[in-house]
């Protein structure tokens, strides 16, 4: 049996539904929320991924590598923030969190 596209992109399309849900159904945990933002990224990788592949054509492998870099510097920014909202708050809930104060 050889991997086809549509196999890829079932994956692809699985992986980031349960991104999705992840988000819609978390809605207390900051790391959690950010590894399901992260896990989406990485669907839509693979699909780019598997019709560069398809096509013959290294455009989306390029693009892949641009998404990662970007996603890194996200998670690094985004845990930052998380860690100095823990200090001050000495919580990660997101319902405590979104209370402002001025």
């Amino acid at each position: 049996m050889t991997l086809t596209l549509g196999h890829f992109l079932s994956l692809g399309g699985i992986l980031f539904a349960l991104s999705v849900v992840g988000i819609f159904l978390n809605r207390h945990n900051l790391i959690v929320l950010l590894m399901a933002i992260e896990l989406m990224l990485l669907a839509v990788n693979m699909n780019f991924v598997a019709f560069s592949h398809y096509l013959g054509d290294m455009a989306g492998q390029v693009f892949v590598f641009f998404i990662l870099t970007v996603a890194a510097a996200e998670s690094a920014i985004g845990l930052a923030i998380l860690v100095v909202l823990f200090r001050n708050r000495s919580t990660i809930d997101l319902q405590e969190l979104d209370a402002l104060q001025g």
